[in-house]
């Protein structure tokens, strides 16, 4: 693939058949969809739409309420698109009008700056108004692409066009750039649904202005690294300040790059990226070193206990590495999108699809947070809490989450002229465009579970499919038609080329079993432990799966074998894994000088995701080697 040549295929031409998605998608529409709803609800968020909040009543709008709102929307929409739902459309409709009937003639739409601070409209940058806008037009977008309603894309664009006014083209506002990006990728989006050029120039006057200007405002208690703007964006090879907002700067500079083929952006998103995954990322997929601004920190800092790894960080990690795969069909940025999705995104909601998490650590001690819970205010430290809430005061996440299970098919595949990609795997049927014409493929696979996957093709035709690799993988086959194929290998893609014949089936067989992957000495929270992974998913012990011993004590070889059940936990089957380890038995004192005797113990691992789900316990994720 030439560089710049990808076209993603979206989650609209894929229908998720079965498997491990399938089962996550009937229960986010069977419960996170309402769940989100009622929370929304009785918080006041929706009430605030209306924008008729006066001093003394209840329910004060936030600057960032609408976001909540609008990704709610988004979420809702991705699952209209796959079946229409009159109930939930007119719970839609209800909140879309409510904001064509408050939407100034100058189409200014914000409840808190309507209702709050009127007079303070484009003030101040650290406000979150041109973050609002953006969710504003993604789910605009998607509610309009999933039930040919426009209602809320008018209201959209309209505001839209007052933004491009007054900072592309008067310069009236306050600050140049977004405190919170965002709607740098919703403008790029805008561009592509409505191919109005002036979205596109909007979000590379956003771009290019930043970290140039004198008038961008940040936090008292912060500094411009914190929003990215400490320098021009083609001068930040090193992912600095919050994470979220990075990474959706990061994703739109992608887009830009794709759509106006600039080499020198391009390079900076993959410098990005490189110093991200190769510095500052947990196994996990997690990224975010400290609560402090929700930040990154430096080269190998990745503590357990104090962990952020905010769920919105992971899945904006994705949403990058998805784009960057369009720019250079590299398995790298898939491997990292799915480790994210399978590890610290998908942490961040209980097995019941009710319950959050915002922070996602990689180890916890119930002891040390009770502890620091009967501690006064002055003396506590922060620690990720232990058990997911059914929603936060800012809730970005839970949305989020919605959005992102909704189109999770966003992420099997992409093509660039007659070759198709195939990035995620998931059981699926899709229809694609290739240069010659459309092409209907059939994905049957339990991964990440198991590691076969077979894809079979409906059209014939000369094409070629391009089978990602994984990166996890050491041992592999790749049959046509149950014979050994013919490939080449290109930057971790099997690459094969044939007349294909309707009912032609590609059978990718990953070998996967448990292994153990060790962080770079200087990660020092890590030294001398090793954690187990199976397939794309990171491993963990649960204190009361073994009697509340020490897990930090829990000693593996390397040669330790596991044997693979799959059992149901909390009604959700999920594969646990048994094998042996070795603990130290307990001794008098604090100390000794003597070598404390072991004894070997059962072993009991969950995926990463299913932790804290049957009640507080010690968790960890690294293990001593025996």
């Amino acid at each position: 693939m030439g560089r710049f040549t990808g076209e993603p295929v979206s989650f609209m031409n894929s229908n998720i058949t079965g498997g491990f998605w399938k089962q996550r998608q009937d229960l986010f529409r069977a419960v996170t969809v309402d769940a989100l709803y009622d929370r929304f609800k009785e918080t006041g968020r929706f009430e605030a739409m209306k924008m008729n909040w006066r001093e003394g009543m209840p329910y004060k709008p936030h600057i960032f309420w609408e976001s909540d709102v609008t990704k709610w929307i988004e979420g809702a929409a991705y699952f209209l698109q796959k079946k229409r739902d009159p109930e939930l459309e007119a719970r839609v409709d209800e909140l879309v009008s409510y904001m064509a009937r408050t939407q100034e003639d100058n189409g200014y739409l914000n409840a808190y700056f309507t209702v709050v601070e009127p007079e303070a409209r484009f003030t101040r940058r650290t406000d979150h108004e041109l973050y609002c806008a953006g969710h504003l037009i993604e789910g605009a977008i998607a509610y309009a692409e999933a039930t040919g309603k426009k209602a809320m894309l008018e209201v959209a664009v309209k505001y839209a066009d007052l933004i491009d006014r007054v900072f592309r083209v008067e310069h009236s506002a306050a600050f140049d750039t977004p405190g919170h990006e965002e709607i740098e990728l919703a403008l790029m989006k805008l561009y592509d649904y409505t191919k109005e050029e002036r979205y596109r120039l909007l979000a590379e006057y956003f771009i290019n202005t930043r970290g140039t200007s004198e008038r961008d405002e940040t936090y008292d208690f912060t500094d411009q690294e914190h929003m990215q703007s400490h320098k021009p964006v083609r001068m930040q090879n090193t992912a600095e300040g919050h994470c979220v907002r990075a990474l959706y700067l990061y994703s739109g500079m992608a887009d830009l790059a794709r759509s106006t083929k600039e080499e020198k952006l391009g390079d900076i998103c993959r410098q990005l990226f490189e110093n991200i995954t190769e510095r500052r990322m947990y196994i996990t997929g997690g990224v975010g070193s400290t609560y402090r601004g929700e930040s990154f920190t430096f080269d190998y800092d990745l503590p357990e206990y104090t962990a952020y790894n905010e769920t919105c960080a992971s899945i904006a990690l994705a949403l990058f590495c998805r784009r960057m795969w369009l720019m250079d069909a590299d398995s790298r940025y898939a491997d990292c999108a799915e480790r994210a999705l399978y590890n610290t995104a998908l942490s961040g909601v209980s097995l019941s699809g009710d319950e959050f998490f915002y922070e996602n650590p990689v180890s916890v001690n119930p002891g040390r947070n009770a502890f620091n819970e009967s501690r006064p205010d002055g003396l506590k430290e922060h620690l990720p809490i232990l058990k997911r809430v059914k929603s936060f005061d800012c809730s970005c996440c839970p949305p989020n989450l919605l959005r992102m299970v909704g189109s999770i098919a966003d992420y099997m595949y992409s093509v660039s002229g007659n070759i198709i990609y195939a990035h995620c795997y998931m059981e699926a049927e899709t229809e694609l465009m290739l240069s010659d014409g459309p092409v209907r493929l059939k994905q049957m696979t339990a991964y990440p579970y198991e590691g076969d996957v077979t894809i079979i093709t409906e059209t014939e035709g000369r094409y070629t499919i391009a089978a990602r690799i994984p990166g996890w993988c050491r041992k592999y086959d790749i049959l046509v038609n149950g014979c050994k194929a013919e490939f080449r290998l290109e930057k971790g893609y099997a690459c094969v080329e044939r007349d294909w014949k309707a009912g032609d089936s590609l059978q990718l067989k990953y070998s996967m079993e448990t292994r153990l992957a060790e962080a770079n000495p200087k990660v020092i929270d890590a030294c001398g432990r090793a954690a187990v992974m199976y397939g794309p998913c990171v491993l963990c012990a649960e204190g009361m799966d073994h009697a509340d011993r020490p897990l930090k004590d829990i000693r593996i070889d390397r040669g330790v074998q596991f044997e693979k059940r799959m059992e149901a936990l909390e009604g959700i089957s999920v594969p646990v894994f048994y094998g042996k380890a070795f603990v130290r038995r307990p001794f008098d004192g604090l100390y000794t000088e003597h070598p404390a005797e072991e004894e070997e113990i059962p072993l009991r691992l969950i995926p990463y995701f299913a932790w804290a789900n049957r009640g507080i316990t010690e968790m960890t994720t690294w293990f001593l080697v025996h």
